[in-house]
């Protein structure tokens, strides 16, 4: 009998699972593996809470395989090795697995793959690393020409949600170690995980229930609204695949009602897109990982006093605030706060956009090493398709514009709850009279503002000029 190991890694899902199926067409026995790397566990990005909704996950995935007749095994160690021993216990000359882009996940495959059998399939992208290339062969480094490139490829395959799996099956005595538990204060309740709960979740959106696509369009920018998908997560971890997420924005597009569903789901498509870009950009230039993509002679300040106010969510600039604690208590951030708070740290304070980065990863669930820096180079000005360096966010329009009522504010600010929306943006301009009937005193209560927007503006068309011209 041939034996195959299904080594899962970023496809905790059974349907539309690429290597999945190829290992279910290629051997009459496929094994279900799970490796924790320690080095992943000891990496400075390693977020506490994105374990947690990953063990989760494994779990979700182990409870579908037992009702299928199987289990996932567990084991914990340097893949190579693992994979080694379970070949030994099981027999399998086989291992499918889906294939990885950022530079640490093909530094592992390429050493695995000297040694073993591996055949790697799929990608965590709509359309693999080197698929989407200029006339010229080289990769785009521009999002709308990538983008339109994108839409005029066609969406390999199509999607098998019910694949055979009988195949599946892991003999008894072929031992798993205990798939840990997410600590109780880690547990997530805004983001069940699972496989189950990312369709749910697609179906929902895709369909209108809840948070409908066809307003996506005109709320996804509102803080104060539920107008976003919330999938990121799930496809963080391949619960959803991304193939099934284009084409149901594909399907929202082509069965418009109207032209507001339209828009609506041509730009979460459009959105999908975006995170295919930073996959890609990656792949192609990993030294994004460590350096600017362009402009490297800014002169960051580094201020580490800011930094630790930034990160506690106490700058005196509420929508600022707001977003960094709802980071840190639920482990997700509105993308719109996710930019308002990059370009306040980057811009504002003039802080090395890899500050962020790291303590973005550190708390977000969906946190991915391609999309997380990607988005902090757009918006610090000197990634690939950088905002222009002379874009940045004024944290109070910003915040009038997108949290109007300051109900998004109020949600993660306690201290600022009774202080009405006249001065919910700026609370340092209450009369005094009204702070002491609130009970917010700036300065007391809620911080003064560290920085003056004004000011660190004209600083940073300065500083970042100056990178231009040296550029």
């Amino acid at each position: 009998m041939s034996l195959a190991i299904w080594w899962i890694r970023r496809d905790l899902r059974l349907s539309d699972n690429t290597a999945l199926s190829a290992a279910l067409t290629n051997a009459e026995q496929v094994i279900p593996l799970f490796i924790l790397d320690p080095r992943l566990e000891h990496s400075r990005f390693v977020g506490q809470k994105r374990f947690a909704f990953l063990f989760e996950g494994l779990q979700s995935l182990h409870q579908e395989l037992m009702r299928k007749g199987s289990r996932l095994i567990y084991r914990q160690g340097d893949p190579r090795q693992v994979l080694i021993q379970v070949m030994q216990e099981c027999g399998a000359d086989q291992i499918y697995a889906e294939a990885d882009h950022s530079p640490f996940a093909r530094r592992r495959d390429e050493g695995v793959g000297k040694e073993l059998p591996l055949k790697l399939l799929g990608s965590p992208a709509i359309h693999p690393p080197g698929s989407v290339l200029k006339p010229d062969g080289n990769p785009y480094t521009v999002f709308t020409p990538f983008s339109r490139a994108c839409r005029e490829l066609p969406i390999r395959g199509t999607p098998n949600n019910n694949p055979p799996l009988v195949q599946i099956s892991t003999p008894l005595d072929i031992p798993s170690q205990a798939i840990p538990q997410g600590s109780p204060r880690n547990s997530l309740s805004n983001f069940p995980a699972g496989e189950a709960e990312a369709q749910r979740r697609l179906e929902a959106f895709t369909r209108g229930i809840s948070a409908p696509i066809e307003a996506y369009a005109e709320v996804r920018n509102q803080l104060d609204q539920e107008g976003t998908s919330r999938l990121s997560p799930y496809l963080r971890f391949g619960m959803l695949s991304p193939r099934q997420a284009a084409l149901a924005a594909l399907t929202a597009v082509q069965t418009a009602i109207d032209a507001e569903t339209r828009r609506g789901a041509e730009t979460w498509l459009n959105e999908l897109i975006w995170r295919d870009f930073y996959i890609h950009i990656l792949h192609h230039f990993p030294h994004v990982r460590q350096r600017n993509f362009r402009l490297e002679g800014v002169r960051w300040e580094n201020d580490p006093v800011s930094f630790e106010a930034w990160c506690q969510g106490r700058t005196g600039y509420p929508v600022v605030d707001a977003a960094m604690r709802q980071l840190v208590q639920t482990g997700w951030m509105h993308n719109r706060a996710r930019m308002i708070a990059a370009s306040f740290l980057s811009k504002d304070l003039l802080i090395d956009w890899r500050w962020g980065e790291q303590w973005f990863m550190q708390h977000l669930v969906d946190g991915d090493p391609a999309a997380n820096n990607g988005g902090w180079q757009w918006t610090a000005g000197t990634g690939t398709d950088a905002a222009p360096y002379f874009r940045i966010f004024n944290p109070t329009t910003q915040s009038i514009k997108h949290d109007p009522r300051g109900d998004f504010i109020r949600s993660y600010l306690p201290e600022l709850v009774a202080v009405p929306t006249e001065f919910i943006h700026e609370p340092v301009k209450m009369p005094v009279a009204l702070q002491q009937k609130t009970g917010c005193a700036p300065g007391k209560d809620y911080p003064y503002p560290i920085i003056d927007h004004a000011w660190a503006r004209e600083r940073a068309l300065a500083v970042y000029s100056q990178a231009k011209n040296q550029d």
